[in-house]
């Protein structure tokens, strides 16, 4: 609970916790329980692909999914376009599953079940989730870089007119700059939803707090403002949502322009 006994715990919610098979499951010695975190992952390949099945219907006259499916497939497909040319329609149906994994994962991970007695479990808010997103993006970069240049790949860490002795201490410097590109895609993601997350349970614990104080002042002086203020970063957290799911995408595909444009 974010507020048991006066005490708000805002850090509770993002604990693994087994569900069940925690004395069975094992694999070469490990536990394999299934959790809260692979719960609400499981929930959103459901909720992710049932939005793609209904949308993939292929109707003369379009239904509202099939329009939204259409509408986000033409986002991305833009974004790859325009940041990395034809080339980029390959990597079209990785970095579209990409972007509506991260999104649906940002809106699953906010729902109200609270209401219900329950509490939500934002995936991305585990660093884990969000590094193997980023290693696997930064892996096909340099698989492709690579595959397509060979040892002339290396070029990217030199720039264009730069030669002699800059050259030699610019390429470690751009050599470590694109190393750490991974780490900055996972961070930056597992950041914004965390704090977001953080904030909102701050706030609700001030909200339940104030109501369950024995003097009648601290309602509407605590409990009523925090209430307004949660309820405007709750809408401030939905735009987060959908802009850290554009920007790891889109952050992917200027990666992958570097590896297939040499930039």
């Amino acid at each position: 609970m974010a507020a048991e006994s006066g005490k708000i715990d805002p850090m509770h919610q993002f604990m693994i916790q087994p569900l069940f098979g925690t004395d069975h499951w094992q694999i070469a010695g490990y536990n394999i329980a299934f959790t809260n975190s692979a719960l609400w992952m499981g929930l959103t390949f459901l909720a992710l692909w049932g939005f793609m099945l209904l949308g993939m219907q292929r109707q003369l006259v379009p239904t509202r999914w099939q329009v939204a499916v259409e509408g986000f497939t033409n986002f991305v497909t833009d974004m790859l376009d325009t940041n990395i040319g034809p080339k980029g329609r390959p990597f079209l149906p990785y970095v579209f599953s990409l972007f509506m994994f991260i999104l649906f994962a940002n809106f699953i991970g906010m729902l109200p079940v609270a209401l219900v007695g329950g509490h939500p479990f934002a995936v991305t808010s585990q660093l884990t989730l969000t590094g193997v997103l980023a290693l696997v993006s930064f892996t096909m970069v340099v698989v492709v870089g690579f595959a397509r240049h060979g040892f002339h790949f290396f070029s990217l860490f030199v720039p264009s007119g730069v030669k002699g002795f800059m050259a030699v201490i610019i390429f470690p410097i751009e050599l470590i700059s694109f190393l750490m590109r991974p780490f900055s895609l996972g961070l930056r993601l597992f950041v914004a939803i965390t704090a977001g997350h953080i904030l909102m349970e701050v706030l609700a614990g001030f909200v339940i707090n104030g109501i369950n104080a024995d003097a009648l002042w601290v309602a509407p002086v605590v409990s009523l403002p925090s209430f307004i203020l949660m309820f405007g970063v709750t809408l401030l957290e939905l735009l987060v949502a959908a802009i850290q799911a554009y920007v790891f995408a889109l952050l992917t595909s200027l990666y992958l322009s570097d590896a297939i444009n040499l930039h």
